[in-house]
């Protein structure tokens, strides 16, 4: 069964995600890269009080557990993450991908100039 997980980091700057991805080997601009088996999705935003919001969805909590250890867990160290986010484990009872559903118009996706380097 598919889970969620939110991180909340409340102080966190874009660069510190960006020095991340990197370490990780994956372009978040591009959406190309090492991404890690089991990851279902990935956003990532910013709050208005300047935390850093981490929505992702995975095929299990084994598959993320494995990232974390092997991976994301080392590659936040050696970036110097030091803040603890709040961990929020969610039972997906319902994920879908609407890009299949015809629009009435084109759809760009922008960042936020909080998000943008």
């Amino acid at each position: 069964m598919a889970v969620g997980l939110v991180f909340q980091f409340a102080k966190a700057r874009r660069d510190s995600y960006d020095r991340v991805n990197r370490l990780l080997g994956i372009d978040m601009k591009r959406g190309t890269g090492n991404w890690p088996s089991g990851l279902l999705s990935h956003a990532a935003g910013t709050t208005a009080d300047g935390g850093l919001v981490v929505m992702e969805v995975w095929e299990s909590r084994a598959a993320q557990g494995q990232f974390m250890s092997d991976r994301l867990g080392p590659a936040i160290q050696k970036a110097g993450v030091d803040n603890i986010p709040q961990m929020t484990w969610v039972d997906i009872v319902s994920y879908h991908t609407p890009d299949s559903k015809p629009r009435r118009s084109p759809v760009t996706l922008q960042m936020s100039p909080s998000l943008s380097p």
